[in-house]
């Protein structure tokens, strides 16, 4: 393993009922609250209802901001900053899942600098500090609600950064696997893909000696495998829902990437390709993740011949590491499709016109990714294969 220093001080209150706890966390931070949300679905589900109650049994002082997209602009988080600015906010509170967890840590750190939000994302500015932010998780899948990374989409420039800071980890996090029933099938799908996404990403690293979390890694990839297709045909099963929920939390809270540094290639080829299509993080990953698989088996063939193996149940007798490790990015490829996410971006109609831009995006910093870096050709390349 690395040497490695770990930080995460996020409160979890977890199980059916958690939403409670709103009544003793709010009242520590002040009377002035902002819920920021998305499309509306939490007043259709009963979310919202149970949230104003409480709030308005401590006599908050509420402020909303809706219409969140599922790739957060920053024109909206803008919104949000000048809410924050104008009233004096205590407090914001993000119900919702990644993408409203994401908008609202850029309002909370845009809210406490005088410098443009974008400024933020592109990191000219550092968020040294922000508003407190709490969150009610509706869908499981990017762990944002345990972690104080964020992702922002600027249509204008199209372009689509990920950033963080310290100061933008939530306060406490409401985890209610029954607040995940309604969630549509292909957003279910969504968040099991973004999660295991999540786990390949710090799985895939250049680390020695990492047994405890591969165990950790490939358990719950296991896991999902087994469980995602029961929740899509029981959706409103409580077990299965707190199992992906779970599951979401811990696949990017930290405790996978102790002593290693995951490869993150792949998120920076989707924020590319998103920011100029606009389609869902999720359904980007679902297409591209194979695709970097196959292009990097050569690095390191017996990762992926130990992924097929223990997480796909690949036979390795007679075969050699890259045909194991091949059969096992090959049966990823047919679980994800099998489950109704997409894996050619002509999916989407998607073509090469716009290649050599989303190549320019991703290497805005320089070549890329931790398991093997990637200059231009390697983008273009992966690219082309995912067509």
């Amino acid at each position: 393993m690395n040497e490695f220093s770990f930080y995460n001080p996020v409160k979890i209150h977890f199980g059916k009922g958690s939403i409670e706890h709103l009544r003793k966390e709010l009242p520590q931070y002040g009377k002035n609250i902002l819920i920021v949300y998305g499309g509306g679905s939490i007043k259709s589900n009963g979310v919202y209802d149970d949230i104003m109650a409480i709030l308005n049994d401590l006599n908050m002082n509420v402020f909303e901001l809706s219409g969140v997209e599922p790739n957060p602009r920053v024109e909206t988080a803008r919104k949000g900053i000048e809410i924050c600015k104008e009233n004096q906010i205590d407090i914001v509170l993000a119900v919702g899942g990644g993408s409203v967890i994401d908008c609202s840590k850029l309002i909370v750190a845009g809210a406490k600098v005088e410098a443009d939000a974008w400024d933020i994302v592109t990191r000219k500015v550092m968020a040294t500090e922000a508003l407190p932010l709490a969150t009610v998780l509706t869908l499981a899948a990017t762990a944002s609600e345990m972690n104080s990374g964020s992702v922002i989409t600027n249509l204008e420039t199209k372009e689509k950064y990920g950033w963080g800071s310290p100061a933008t980890f939530p306060k406490f996090s409401i985890l209610d696997p029954s607040y995940t029933y309604s969630v549509p099938a292909n957003q279910t799908v969504n968040g099991v893909v973004d999660t295991m996404s999540h786990i390949f990403e710090q799985y895939f690293n250049n680390a020695t000696n990492t047994p405890i979390t591969d165990e950790m890694s490939e358990g719950i990839l296991r896991t999902l495998i087994d469980v995602a297709p029961k929740a899509l045909k029981d959706p409103s099963n409580y077990e299965h829902r707190e199992t992906l929920m779970l599951a979401g939390t811990i696949g990017l809270n930290g405790f996978l990437a102790l002593g290693s540094r995951g490869d993150w290639a792949t998120h920076n080829i989707e924020h590319a390709v998103s920011a100029y299509y606009d389609i869902a993080h999720a359904s980007g990953l679902a297409i591209l993740f194979p695709n970097w698989m196959k292009h990097n088996l050569h690095v390191n063939p017996s990762r992926f011949a130990k992924l097929a193996v223990n997480v796909f149940n690949i036979d390795p007798t007679n075969k050699s590491e890259e045909q194991v490790g091949l059969e096992g990015i090959e049966a990823l490829s047919a679980f994800w499709t099998s489950l109704g996410a997409p894996n050619r971006l002509a999916d989407y109609d998607i073509d090469a016109t716009h290649f050599e831009e989303m190549v320019e995006h991703c290497l805005v910093y320089g070549p890329f990714g931790n398991f093997n870096k990637l200059e231009a050709e390697d983008v273009r390349k992966i690219l082309e294969m995912s067509l």
